[in-house]
């Protein structure tokens, strides 16, 4: 195991694009990029970029941290494929970090918004709830209950939770889907396809 392991950890499980490079107990690059839409196209380009800030290569890599939700379904597919890509093409392991270990901090029941006055929240296991209970639950554990969808520093804690795991030989990232997606499948009749 390198010295001074150094680490590309990204997220897009909300209307973002972060990224962040950590370089030993050193973070050296750290963007978070507001967008509703589009982080499949900037993705790649955003990685690219804090790399050069950061002053290393793909090839200098020793692991890779993605966020894999919960979240926005599509966001988290996003960062998910691309991570394990980057992992199976550079020969590294890449590490999936949860959106409650991300957000966490001394004193807070961190939550992830959600529709419809909703949140996520890790109180014993994952789970969708409404705003009031999830506050209820904070209170009785002595806690303030902390929403945010895009901290600013989402990557960097990414890469900091990746460097702790990473040399245990993780599973390969796959998403924290808390719920059934919202999208149904069409209902419309498939055309009838004619030989010929």
């Amino acid at each position: 195991m390198p010295s001074e392991p150094k680490i590309l950890a990204f997220d897009t499980s909300a209307a973002h694009c972060a990224a962040a490079v950590l370089c030993g107990d050193e973070i050296r690059a750290n963007r978070l990029e507001e967008m509703a839409r589009g982080q499949a196209d900037r993705l790649m380009d955003l990685l690219e970029e804090v790399l050069s800030e950061a002053g290393i290569s793909w090839q200098d890599l020793d692991a890779i941290g993605v966020g894999i939700g919960p979240g926005n379904f599509t966001g988290i597919r996003i960062s998910v494929a691309a991570a394990r890509g980057l992992a199976l093409g550079l020969n590294i392991p890449a590490v999936g970090v949860d959106g409650f270990d991300a957000r966490a901090a001394d004193g807070i029941l961190a939550a992830v918004p959600a529709p419809r006055d909703q949140v996520y929240i890790n109180a014993g296991a994952p789970r969708l709830t409404t705003r009031q209970e999830a506050e209820d639950i904070a209170r009785g554990a002595g806690q303030t209950l902390h929403i945010e969808a895009s901290p600013k520093d989402i990557a960097t804690q990414i890469a900091q939770h990746t460097r702790a795991r990473f040399h245990d030989d993780p599973a390969a990232p796959a998403p924290l889907y808390i719920k059934p997606a919202d999208a149904a499948p069409s209902r419309d009749v498939p055309p009838a396809l004619i030989d010929g």
